[in-house]
């Protein structure tokens, strides 16, 4: 029970209860189960002060001294405590439901299964803090410090997270469903076992944290920023008690997930990976016609799906890498070398790099093609140059000229990979035969050093 004489100082209000604390540093108070429901008690000291099972639902302490206090098991509903120091405090079974907190200090602090959920926490700091099994579902933590913390199976369902700095936190088995993590820092983080189902992870930071079988169903993934030390193993894509798929990169596993679930994503992709078609060449308003011309006749008499990808002459890097990508889609790309001035460095990036994409070299009759481009011709995937005289001379050559090659180079390559496949499956099985027959030696001649059987 709480010090009747305590309690009778404390109706005085702050300024006396603070100045008979500064003059009894040493004195033990005692103020458990105590009903401060309502109070006005901002700035008060109450370091150190026992306040188990204490009422204070309502009780304003704003720029309270709490530093070393055992607030365990109290009833701190709706309560303010903005600014309040609260450094090494226990507050363990505390219910804080929506508890106005912003700024609080919390570092060091025992958290083990407080209830702060709705709780308002913005910009509180609660390095170091020990919180295992925490309530904070749709708790407002931005730009919190959370750094260091033991969070193991917090809950977080809903939390407004987004800046919050969790750098080294053990975060295993915790509930982050439908948290936002925009800008979240989780380096360093533990997160073995969270669920992420439907967070939103944009701009987060995962430097060296460990998502070790994370459960990431419906997760918004972008720009995330991960490292070599990044540990992304068996993340689950799968609704719970559903059959479980597991990759291992959160952006692949988006993307996977999507596939699985969109038809129209997956007719999509299809689309890509057997009709698309990259057109290369030099964009001049007079080539461009030319070029828009065989775009034109790819999707409205071969269904096919042209991508004609215009760009300055000169190629910055990421405008080399957007190539290459499209190029990695394609079906087969076209290369018209007519008057070719960044097609020789768009070849390099795409022959050596692709070959198992054919590529079709078109050219005016009137010109020849750039002395470099002899050295591609002895690469597999580069067909014979198409040679036309005119816009119409080459829409009629396309069938010709262009579609039946490229399918007779599919066709060629298709069984060429087949007789690969069935090489390698002859020689594996010859090699398996061999093995048998070496260890059916050695059993022999292991039979014959024992001297059983030979003459005398």
């Amino acid at each position: 029970m709480a010090n009747p004489e305590q309690l009778a100082l404390l109706t005085q209000g702050v300024q006396a209860w603070n100045g008979w604390r500064r003059a009894h540093p040493g004195e033990e108070i005692d103020l458990t189960g105590t009903n401060l429901s309502e109070a006005y008690l901002s700035g008060i000291d109450f370091s150190g002060a026992d306040l188990r099972g204490a009422d204070i639902a309502g009780a304003w302490f704003s720029d309270a001294d709490f530093t070393g206090a055992d607030l365990s098991k109290v009833e701190a509903r709706t309560a303010n405590f903005m600014k309040a120091d609260m450094r090494g405090a226990t507050l363990a079974q505390a219910t804080f439901y929506r508890a106005f907190m912003p700024h609080v200090r919390l570092a060091g602090a025992d958290l083990r299964g407080t209830n702060l959920n709705e709780a308002h926490l913005a910009d509180a700091d609660l390095t170091g803090a020990t919180m295992p099994n925490a309530l904070l579902r749709q708790a407002t933590l931005f730009r919190g410090k959370l750094s260091h913390v033991d969070a193991q199976g917090a809950h977080f369902d809903g939390a407004q997270l987004n800046g919050v700095d969790f750098q080294g936190a053990n975060l295993a088995d915790a509930l982050l469903v439908g948290a936002d993590l925009d800008n979240t820092d989780f380096t360093g983080a533990n997160l073995r076992g969270a669920q992420l189902w439907k967070a939103l992870l944009v701009g987060t930071h995962l430097a060296g944290a460990d998502l070790t079988g994370a459960r990431i169903y419906g997760a918004s993934v972008w720009d995330v920023h991960c490292d070599a030390a990044t540990v992304q193993r068996g993340l689950i894509i799968t609704e719970a008690f559903t059959p479980e798929i597991t990759v291992d990169d959160l952006e692949v596993a988006q993307f996977v997930y999507l596939l699985l679930e969109n038809r129209k994503i997956r007719n999509v992709v299809q689309s890509i990976t057997s009709k698309a078609v990259l057109i290369l060449g030099r964009f001049t308003p007079e080539r461009k016609a030319v070029l828009d011309a065989v775009h034109r006749a790819l999707r409205e008499r071969f269904d096919l799906v042209p991508i004609l990808f215009d760009f300055p002459p000169a190629l910055s890097r990421d405008l080399t890498e957007t190539v290459q990508v499209l190029a990695g889609m394609c079906r087969f790309i076209i290369a018209d070398l007519t008057d070719g001035k960044s097609i020789p460095q768009e070849l390099s990036q795409i022959v050596p790099n692709f070959p198992s994409v054919p590529i079709q070299p078109l050219i005016l009759v009137a010109q020849r093609e750039y002395a470099m481009f002899e050295h591609w011709r002895r690469f597999p995937n580069v067909l014979p140059e198409l040679s036309y005289n005119d816009t119409p001379d080459l829409l009629e050559k396309l069938a010709s000229g262009i579609i039946r090659p490229i399918e007779a180079w599919e066709e060629a390559t298709d069984k060429a990979a087949a007789r690969e496949r069935q090489m390698r499956e002859l020689v594996q099985a010859q090699e398996a035969e061999i093995a048998a027959l070496r260890r059916q030696l050695a059993a022999t001649n292991d039979g014959d050093s024992s001297g059983y059987g030979t003459r005398p």
